[in-house]
C-alpha cells in the first residue's frame, strides 16, 4: 500500500516507450544502472532531464543494493509529458517513517531516507509502494515547455534607421541530416567560412560549431537541431581556424519519405536583423498600445525562458533604447568581488564571453559597478571600463543591477562618438535595470541549480571511472577525456615524478584530433607551469603567447617569399594558434600533501572559462590527483614485486652437451611472475649438472621466501660436493630453522651426467613430489623414481637416490602438481592423464614435448588455471645418420 502524504503513481498518462533492466547486488551495478538510465533517456531525446534522472537512480539503486542487499529492478517509462523511473528491491520493509501529522521528518544527515529527500527536491512527482515481496520507489520528471517560434512583422522605418549590413548580404544555407551531419552547403557558406562543399558534407556540424553551451545549462547543439524552430547566436570555425560569430535560424523539416532534417540559415552576427524574428508585444487598446507591466515594456513578451536568452534580449533592448552602438551585461560572483561578461551586442562576443574583471581594486578593475556612471569620453579615462578597451567606443553609461541591496550585475550601453550620454540616459537605463534585475537573478539561480545537478552527475560518473583503474596511463587518459570537450577545448596533463624532478608533459588531448600533434609540439617547446600547491585555478598565458609568436614568425617568413602560395605549414601554425589562443588555466594535482602534477585546460582564441566550470574542474582535479597517485603507488609496488619475483627464477638455462632441455613456467594470479612452484638447472662441475623442480606450500611472500631459500641452497650444497640425499637433508634442516615462517616443500632433485655413448645418466631423489615420467622410443611411459617423504615436516629424514639412464630418443618429464591436479568440475587430469599425453610425444623434441603437455593442460578446462605450473623436459637426441 502507498504511504499517506506521498503521491502514488498515476495511470492516466499514455506510455509511449519502456525499458527495463535488473541489476545484481554487487557494487558495480550502481554505475551500470546509471549508464542504463542515461543511455535510455538520451535515446528517447529527453536530455533535459537526464542528469536529474541519473542522480535519483544512483541513490535509489544504491539503497537497494548496498543498504537492502538485494537485486534492483529499474523500469523507465516514457510519456508525452516526461519520463517516469521505478526502482524496486526485494526487501519489503517500511522505509518511510510515519508521523501523526502525515508529514515526513527525514534527516538530511542520516543515511536512511536520503534518496527520498532527493526525490522530493528534484522530481515533479514521486511515490513509494509496498507489496509483500518488494518495495518500489518511483519518480516522474516532466519535460520543460519549449517555445516553437512566432511570426511577426515590424513597422516601416526611415532609411537611416535600418540596420547596417555589408554591400552584399550573404546567407549561408546548410542542411543537417538526422544524424547531425552536413548534407548540403551553399556558395555563400563557402564564402563566409572558407570551406568547399566537398570538405564539409558528411561531417557533423558540431565539428565546425563553437556552441556556447555549458553542461546542464541551456540548450545544446544536438537539442537545438531537434527543435521545430530555433534562433540564436553561436560561432563557426572558419578554414583559417578563427571563430566567426554568426546569427542562425534553424527550421526542422521532413522530406517526402518522412526523413527529418534541419535547414540552418546563417549570417554574420552583426547582420542578425536579416534573420531575427522580433518578439510580438501584445497591444492593449485601453493603454495606447503599451503593456502595463514595466518588465514587458522593456524586455518584450513573451520573455525568454533561459538565462542566456534573457540577457541577450536585455542588452539588445538597452542598446536600442539609448540608440547605442554596443551594449553589455555582466553578472557578479557570489562574493561580489568580480564581474563576469555574460552577454554583449555590437562587441566581439566570442572574445568577451565569460571574461572576468575585479569590482573594487586591482588591475583592470571595474570602478563604476555599484553606482550609475556616465563616461563622456573614454579616451580621457582609459581603462575605466575594461570591457571596452580596444573596441573604438568613446562614451558609455553603466548602471548596477541590484536585488535587495546586493550587487548582482552591471548593464552598460556604449557609443562610438564621445559625449553621447548624460545623467538623463543613466536614469532611464537604471529604471530599466531595476525592472529586470529580479528576473535576471531568478534565472541565474535557476541556471546555477541546473549546473549543480549536472555537476553532481558528472562528478559521480568521473569518480566511478577513476576508481575503476590502477593503470597510470589509463588514468591520465581518463582525466583528459573527462574534461574535453565537457569542460574545455583542450587539455594537457603534466606529471612530477618526485620533488627534485621537473614537470613532464604526459598527455595532451584536443577536441579536434587534427590539432593534437601541433598542440603537443607547441607545449613541448615552452617551460611547464610552476607546480604551485595553492588550490584553485590560475591563469597561464605562456601557451597563447607562444602560439601567437609562432604564427607571427611563420607569417613573416611566408611573406618573404613574395607572391608564392601559402604553404601548409602556416595553415597548421595558425590553426594551432587559434586552438590555444583563448584562456588557459592550471589546476594543481595535489595528493598526500604533495604536488604530483598539473591539469591544464584551455579554450580557443578569445574564449574564457566561466567560474562555475572552473569550480567543477577544481573538484575533478582533487579526485583525479588521488586516483593518479594511487596508480603511481600501485605501479611502483608492482614493479618492485615483479623484480623480486624474477630474482627467484634462474637467469637462464645452461647448454647441456648431448641433452635437450626445455622449461615452461606459468604463475597463477594477476601480476605474478613467480609463485610457490620453481625450477632450476645449473652446472655443478665439469660434465655434471644439477636440476630441480619443486612446489612450496602456500602462496605470497612466505612461499616466495622458501622458494628463494631452496633454489640457492641447492646450488650451494651441490657445488660443495654433497650428493642428492645429503643436499635435501640439509635443505630440510634449513627450512625447519625458519620456525613459524617455514613451509613444507615437495622437491624432485637430480644430477645429470651426459655419457660418451650418447646416453645420459641421472641420479634423482623425489621428496613428496609428483613422480618424474620416462618416455621410451617405443612409446612406453613409466615412472622414473619412487616417492619419498617431503621436506619441511620431519627433522630426521632418510632419503636415497635412484639411478636412471636415458637412452637416445628417451624423454624425462618433470612437472608440479598444478599440471596433474588441473580440474574441470569433478574431473582431474591426474597422473594417468599426463601419461596418456606423454605417450603421444614419441619422436618430439624437448620443446615440442613441453608445448604439447601445456596445450593439453590448458584445453582440459575452460577456466584459467588457479595453481602455478612448471614443466621440465629433458631428452637425449638420437644420433644423426648420413
Amino acid at each position: 500500500m502507498a504511504e499517506p502524504g506521498v503521491e502514488t503513481r498515476t495511470r492516466s498518462s499514455v506510455i509511449t516507450a519502456r525499458a527495463a533492466a535488473t541489476f545484481e547486488p554487487v557494487g558495480r551495478s550502481v554505475a551500470t544502472a546509471r549508464a542504463f538510465v542515461r543511455d535510455t533517456l538520451q535515446g528517447w531525446g529527453y536530455t533535459d532531464v537526464v542528469d536529474d534522472a541519473v542522480v535519483l537512480t544512483s541513490e535509489l539503486v544504491t539503497n537497494a543494493i548496498v543498504h537492502a542487499g538485494t537485486a534492483a529492478d529499474v523500469l523507465c517509462l516514457r510519456t508525452e509529458q516526461g519520463v517516469r523511473v521505478e526502482v524496486a528491491d526485494r526487501y519489503p520493509e517500511r522505509e518511510v517513517p510515519l508521523q501523526g501529522t502525515g508529514r515526513y521528518d527525514l534527516n538530511p544527515d542520516s543515511e536512511n531516507g536520503r534518496g527520498l529527500l532527493l526525490c522530493a527536491a528534484l522530481a515533479s512527482r514521486w511515490g513509494v509502494e509496498y507489496s509483500p515481496t518488494q518495495k518500489q520507489v518511483w519518480f516522474q520528471l516532466d519535460l520543460p515547455e519549449r517555445p516553437v517560434g512566432t511570426r511577426s512583422a515590424g513597422p516601416a522605418l526611415p532609411t537611416d534607421l535600418l540596420p547596417v549590413a555589408d554591400e552584399r548580404v550573404r546567407v549561408a544555407v546548410a542542411q543537417i541530416d538526422r544524424k547531425g551531419a552536413i548534407a548540403a552547403w551553399n556558395e555563400d557558406a563557402e564564402h563566409l567560412f572558407g570551406y568547399a562543399a566537398d570538405q564539409v558534407v558528411g561531417k557533423p556540424l558540431g565539428d565546425l560549431a563553437a556552441w556556447p553551451h555549458t553542461p546542464g545549462i541551456g540548450t545544446g547543439l544536438a537539442e537545438a537541431l531537434r527543435l521545430s524552430r530555433w534562433e540564436g547566436s553561436y560561432g563557426v570555425r572558419g578554414a583559417d581556424g578563427r571563430v566567426i560569430p554568426v546569427y542562425a535560424s534553424h527550421l526542422r523539416v521532413r522530406d517526402t519519405q518522412g526523413e527529418p532534417s534541419t535547414v540552418c540559415l546563417l549570417v554574420r552576427d552583426y547582420e542578425r536583423a536579416v534573420l531575427q524574428s522580433p518578439p510580438r508585444t501584445p497591444v492593449d487598446s485601453n493603454n495606447e498600445g503599451r503593456s502595463s507591466d514595466p518588465f514587458e515594456v522593456f524586455i518584450g513578451s513573451p520573455a525568454p525562458d533561459d538565462l542566456d536568452g534573457l540577457l541577450q534580449r536585455t542588452v539588445e533592448r538597452a542598446r536600442d533604447m539609448l540608440d547605442g552602438d554596443a551594449a553589455f551585461l555582466l553578472l557578479a560572483t557570489d562574493d561580489e568581488t568580480e564581474l563576469e561578461v555574460r552577454a554583449t551586442t555590437g562587441l566581439p562576443s566570442a572574445r568577451q564571453r565569460f571574461a572576468r574583471v575585479p569590482v573594487e581594486s586591482g588591475t583592470g578593475r571595474y570602478s563604476s559597478a555599484r553606482m550609475p556612471a556616465v563616461h563622456e569620453d573614454l579616451a580621457a579615462v582609459p581603462g575605466a571600463v575594461p570591457l571596452l578597451n580596444g573596441t573604438g567606443m568613446r562614451s558609455v553609461v553603466t548602471v548596477p543591477l541590484k536585488v535587495e541591496g546586493r550587487l548582482t550585475g552591471s548593464l552598460g550601453v556604449a557609443a562610438e562618438a564621445s559625449g553621447r550620454y548624460s545623467n538623463e540616459e543613466a536614469l532611464r537605463l537604471q529604471f530599466a535595470a531595476d525592472r529586470i534585475a529580479l528576473a535576471v537573478e531568478s534565472a541565474r539561480l535557476g541556471e546555477l541549480e541546473r549546473l549543480r545537478r549536472g555537476s553532481l552527475s558528472f562528478l559521480v560518473e568521473a569518480s566511478d571511472l577513476l576508481a575503476g583503474t590502477l593503470d597510470r596511463d589509463q588514468t591520465l587518459a581518463l582525466m583528459a577525456q573527462m574534461t574535453v570537450p565537457t569542460l574545455a577545448t583542450w587539455c594537457a596533463v603534466y606529471t612530477i615524478a618526485d620533488q627534485s624532478s621537473d614537470p613532464y608533459l604526459s598527455y595532451v588531448l584536443h577536441e579536434d584530433e587534427d590539432r593534437i600533434d601541433g598542440l603537443k609540439a607547441l607545449l613541448s617547446k615552452i617551460p611547464p607551469p610552476e607546480p604551485v600547491p595553492s588550490p584553485g585555478a590560475r591563469v597561464w598565458s605562456a601557451p597563447s603567447e607562444a602560439a601567437h609568436q609562432a604564427a607571427l614568425r611563420t607569417s613573416m617568413r611566408e611573406i618573404g617569399y613574395g607572391s608564392a602560395p601559402l604553404s601548409s605549414g602556416i595553415g597548421t601554425t595558425l590553426a594551432t594558434a587559434a586552438a590555444v589562443g583563448g584562456e588557459t588555466v592550471v589546476l594543481p594535482l595535489v595528493a598526500r600533501n604533495r604536488v604530483i602534477g598539473m591539469l591544464t585546460l584551455g579554450k580557443p582564441s578569445d574564449d574564457h572559462f566561466r567560474q562555475e566550470i572552473l569550480e567543477l574542474a577544481e573538484d575533478l582535479s582533487r579526485r583525479a590527483a588521488l586516483a593518479l597517485d594511487n596508480a603511481r603507488l600501485y605501479s611502483e609496488r608492482t614493479a618492485i614485486s615483479q623484480s623480486l619475483q624474477r630474482s627467484l627464477l634462474p637467469p637462464g638455462l645452461p647448454q647441456v652437451p648431448g641433452v635437450e632441455v626445455d622449461v615452461i613456467y606459468r604463475a597463477a594470479g594477476e601480476g605474478n611472475e613467480v609463485g610457490g612452484d620453481f625450477y632450476d638447472l645449473f652446472p655443478i662441475r665439469d660434465n655434471a649438472y644439477g636440476f630441480a623442480i619443486g612446489d612450496v606450500c602456500g602462496t605470497g611472500p612466505e612461499a616466495a621466501a622458501v622458494t628463494g631459500l631452496a633454489r640457492h641452497a641447492l646450488r650451494l650444497l651441490a657445488r660443495e660436493g654433497f650428493g642428492g640425499p645429503a643436499v635435501l637433508e640439509r635443505l630440510n634442516a634449513a627450512i625447519l630453522d625458519e620456525g613459524a615462517r617455514s613451509r613444507f616443500l615437495t622437491l624432485l632433485y637430480g644430477e645429470l651426467w651426459p655419457q660418451e655413448d650418447g646416453s645420459a645418466l641421472l641420479k634423482v631423489v623425489c621428496a613428496g613430489h609428483p613422480l618424474p615420467l620416462r618416455l621410451r622410443q617405443d612409446g612406453t611411459v613409466e615412472p622414473a623414481a619412487d616417492p619419498q617423504p617431503l621436506l619441511g615436516v620431519m627433522e630426521d629424514l632418510e632419503l636415497y637416490e635412484q639411478t636412471v639412464t636415458l637412452d637416445p630418443g628417451d624423454v624425462l618429464l618433470c612437472v608440479t602438481d598444478g599440471v596433474t591436479e588441473r580440474r574441470e568440475g569433478s574431473r582431474m587430469l591426474g597422473d594417468d592423464g599426463l601419461m596418456d599425453v606423454l605417450h603421444t610425444c614419441t619422436g618430439l623434441t624437448a620443446g615440442a614435448v613441453t608445448a604439447r603437455v601445456m596445450r593439453a593442460v590448458e584445453r582440459f578446462a575452460a577456466e584459467p588455471a588457479s595453481d602455478d605450473m612448471a614443466i621440465l623436459a629433458m631428452r637425449v637426441p638420437e644420433p644423426h645418420t648420413d
